[in-house]
């Protein structure tokens, strides 16, 4: 039997655990620390980091709240990273994890997974190891991906709208600032449709693009040389993801975000294995922006989900006999 420890992450660390992620099948550039790190002050880290004997083979990007650990809030997904450990061995690093937490006097562990498409590999070996562990469900996103492994049919209506960008003369430029779509497009959108603001700020935006400029990439739609739409892409090995989308006012009468995605997908990324748009659902996936999802599926995305468990660390003992 391997002997595994974990310990909590420390900042001396950070090397450490950035060359580990370069050798795991499902960690992006969102787990680096010089991402994960810019808004600490948000989100007190409890990230953890698993040794067999000397070696490290597992992490989890976490943060605590009220006494409780979530796989970290700051980030879209979360999970635990890992590289070639066969299913009995993540199940006991799990094991591992859980039993050190409930030494810590953490009661549950609220754990985020990451969507498949991320994952250079199959990785879910931690998603059996939860049900071993009798987690629960408590949220499911759905994703709207397209899959460039073939033709996918754009509808009637996406195409209308390409033709009507097409018409107007819209030019899609990629930018190396962000100030533009964030104070012309971005917040005055949130503002207006959804009394909301963007989760990054222009300066967090700007700074992370600084440190990840090959990964985080801004394109905006043009008319007559004056921004009406854009989005920010984070782009990791396998997938283009839009952070964020927005157009004003005009977006219905010149196709500008139609006009938008048919560059991205069908040119731009056209390499990229998926291009995810997101999700269109809120109140922890139990309500369906439908018209948002069935403008995404239109341009031949399909739906892939997102979980969301609670376990109680208690249960670490659930899987000590699971093997025979």
């Amino acid at each position: 039997m391997k002997n595994y420890t974990v310990i909590r992450y420390r900042s001396t660390e950070a090397t450490g655990w950035n060359d580990f992620l370069k050798t795991a099948k499902n960690a992006t550039f969102l787990f680096n620390r010089n991402f994960m790190d810019y808004h600490a002050d948000r989100f007190p880290d409890f990230s953890l980091m698993v040794y067999n004997e000397e070696r490290l083979v597992a992490l989890l990007p976490a943060n605590i709240d009220n006494g409780t650990i979530l796989s970290h809030q700051g980030l879209t997904y979360g999970g635990l990273v890992y590289g070639n450990l066969k299913l009995q061995e993540v199940i006991l690093v799990f094991r591992e994890i859980l039993l050190f937490l409930q030494q810590q006097g953490i009661l549950k562990l609220v754990y985020k997974s990451i969507p498949s498409v991320y994952c250079l590999k199959p990785a879910q070996e931690v998603e059996y190891a939860l049900f071993l562990a009798k987690a629960q469900i408590v949220r499911r996103d759905a994703l709207s991906v397209l899959a460039h492994n073939g033709e996918n049919e754009v509808s009637d209506l996406r195409k209308r709208g390409i033709k009507k960008g097409i018409k107007s003369g819209l030019v899609v430029k990629e930018e190396n600032h962000f100030e533009d779509f964030w104070n012309q497009i971005l917040i005055p959108n949130l503002e207006s449709r959804h009394q909301a603001k963007p989760v990054h700020s222009l300066q967090e935006i700007e700074l992370l693009a600084s440190r990840f400029p090959e990964n985080i990439r801004q394109f905006n739609v043009y008319h007559q040389n004056k921004i009406v739409g854009g989005t920010t892409v984070f782009e990791t090995e396998n997938v283009a993801h839009a952070q964020y989308i927005a157009a004003n006012e005009t977006r219905a009468e010149l196709g500008s975000l139609d006009f938008l995605f048919n560059e991205l997908t069908h040119n731009i990324f056209r390499e990229k294995k998926f291009f995810d748009f997101g999700i269109s659902n809120e109140m922890q996936g139990r309500k369906l922006n439908s018209g948002l999802s069935y403008w995404k599926e239109s341009f031949g995305a399909t739906t892939i989900t997102q979980d969301f468990y609670e376990v109680a660390t208690a249960n670490y003992t659930l899987l000590d006999d699971v093997f025979i």
